[in-house]
């Protein structure tokens, strides 16, 4: 996983100016610029609703929107635990709890050394392997608190 860059105004132009041929460019735009500085910074709001001839309004409307666009960016690692009902339904929640407990922070917070953030998605497809997760993008199943804790240490700590 590569790090995001510090802001750049110059650079996120520079994005902005590539997708701008797209059909539809807002979203292409936004994850353009969210992989290369790991969140939409507020700073390119206004610079997208320039170019795009929409409010900035309508641009922080799709960001906050979609989960995935982050206002901040996120810790070195990503966890997305289901919240869906067949994850529910066998333990999600407690399981999550467990891990938002044992780190020290909140959905959708990184913990204070910036390792590890923790969001909430609402489906992975891995119902017959409920409770679920994905870990930096990998999808894991089958999870209780201490299996999860320990995939989670298994990448944070390597």
């Amino acid at each position: 996983m590569t790090p995001p860059l510090p802001w750049d105004a110059r650079h996120a132009a520079d994005i902005i100016h590539r997708h701008l041929h797209l059909e539809g460019p807002t979203l292409p735009i936004l994850h353009a610029l969210q992989t290369a500085f790991g969140h939409i910074p507020d700073d390119a709001v206004p610079m997208l609703a320039d170019a795009l001839n929409l409010s900035r309004a309508e641009i922080h409307g799709v960001v906050t929107f979609y989960h995935d666009f982050r206002h901040e960016p996120a810790g070195r690692h990503v966890i997305k635990v289901c919240r869906a009902e067949a994850c529910q339904s066998l333990g999600a929640e407690k399981t999550a709890t467990a891990l938002l407990e044992r780190l020290g922070i909140g959905w959708g917070e990184t913990t204070a050394d910036g390792t590890v953030t923790v969001e909430a998605i609402y489906c992975l497809g891995l119902c017959a392997c409920a409770p679920a997760a994905l870990i930096d993008g990998e999808p894991a199943g089958r999870l209780d608190g201490a299996k999860l804790a320990a995939a989670v240490d298994e990448v944070r700590w390597s």
